[in-house]
């Protein structure tokens, strides 16, 4: 029952169409995506950690609280985050919420918003409702790179993902698609993540295996140790294949789910903003889980570690520095730090003779990093990028 990649995005699970067009939110290109499900869907969402939340993220919970996880679209636009709008942003969310409903044939509850793009700017909602007949008119089951194009920001490229696994003695499909390039870091950023099976799954379980998923996928990932307003992974399922997930087809689904998650935050360390390398941070040797997952998010939120991956510079004392000020129990005498396979140092003692062997694994498009701190067992792994002068460019510029 091993999940197999297969090629697709959000719309390789049967009964699930999407589309995406140009609403002018942006000064080009598509701006304005729809998922939509043939029938009703179970759902469950995982949102932002910031306190500072955005209207969509805001109706979007209360969405899901009021229709108890069935949903049957959502609407998600790109340009503009809807974020610190007060109220009028909120009945911008809801208006959205409410055509889309309409045009589908559903209650207003039942569908889910989601916005990303600069903070503090009023969502035109003239645009999204002009454009809206359009994007419903071109739901398709092949739109799927459309809509994963159109949720993009400073995004290099679209992210997809899908997978098939035998759940139930039946053929169940996983897809997704995410945005995310910068403002990223573990507990969700400024991403947004849309993934849809076929499979029929009770809203407590769906939810459990989405928090599961997104723990070893979305929320191991940081590009910048920010967290944005709007992010929200949103899972749903329809049933359309005839499986059903229980507590007996649980892990072989939730593997799969896992798998589709994985590579879709995989590709937003990928397209980073400015980002060269993609960047794996192996913790090991923690006193506990807890220990090992924050000293990897340290690391591989660090700038001096990042910007020394960025330059090639094996620079092992920069790891052995954050390992130590991350609060965490760590003991030098017993730690190691590697670059690829290459011990830099160990037991307390360095080994710079093979310097010149990391400097050269490090001219890689994906390298590992590793640190032990030397005090137990536990172990975590943290995806991350360099960091290069095009980031400082991109950032700076951003809303100019």
């Amino acid at each position: 029952m091993t999940a197999c990649a297969i090629t697709g995005g959000v719309t390789a699970a049967r009964g699930f169409r999407a589309a995406g067009v140009s609403a002018g939110i942006k000064a080009n290109g598509l701006d304005l995506a729809l998922l939509v499900s043939d029938t009703s869907a179970t759902a469950a969402g995982v949102f932002t950690t910031n306190r500072a939340q955005a209207a969509p993220v805001i109706v979007s919970r209360e969405h899901l609280r009021l229709s108890g996880g069935v949903v049957r679209g959502v609407i998600v636009n790109s340009g503009c985050a809807n974020a610190c709008t007060g109220d009028e942003g909120l009945q911008v969310a809801r208006d959205m919420a409410a055509d889309t409903a309409r045009l589908i044939g559903c209650p207003a509850h039942q569908v889910l918003v989601a916005s990303t793009g600069v903070i503090g700017v009023a969502l035109p909602l003239a645009k999204v409702r002009d454009r809206l007949p359009q994007a419903i008119h071109t739901l398709g089951a092949d739109q799927g790179p459309t809509a994963a194009r159109a949720i993009m920001t400073t995004d290099p490229f679209p992210k997809e993902a899908a997978v098939t696994v035998e759940i139930d003695r039946k053929e169940v499909f996983i897809g997704g698609m995410a945005k995310g390039s910068g403002m990223i870091e573990p507990m969700l950023a400024t991403m947004l993540g849309f993934v849809t099976t076929d499979a029929a799954v009770p809203v407590p379980m769906l939810d459990l295996a989405l928090r599961e998923a997104v723990e070893v996928s979305f929320n191991a990932i940081t590009v910048d140790g920010e967290c944005s307003t709007n992010d929200c992974v949103i899972l749903l399922a329809n049933g359309a294949s005839g499986a059903v997930v229980n507590e007996s087809t649980y892990r072989p689904f939730v593997e799969a789910l896992s798998a589709v998650c994985r590579e879709l935050a995989l590709g937003i360390v990928r397209g980073g903003e400015g980002a060269t390398k993609l960047v794996t941070v192996n913790v090991t040797g923690a006193a506990n889980d807890l220990e090992a997952r924050r000293a990897a998010k340290a690391i591989g939120n660090s700038p001096l570690v990042k910007t020394a991956i960025h330059g090639g510079d094996p620079n092992w004392g920069r790891l052995v520095a954050v390992a130590g000020r991350a609060g965490v129990q760590f003991e030098l005498s017993r730690a190691a730090v590697t670059i690829g396979d290459v011990v830099l140092f160990k037991s307390g003692l360095p080994h710079d003779e093979a310097a010149p062997e990391a400097a050269a694994y490090l001219k890689s498009k994906e390298v590992t990093v590793g640190v032990d701190l030397g005090v137990g067992t536990a172990a975590s792994t943290v995806w991350t990028c360099d960091l290069s002068a095009d980031y400082v460019r991109i950032n700076a510029d951003y809303r100019t």
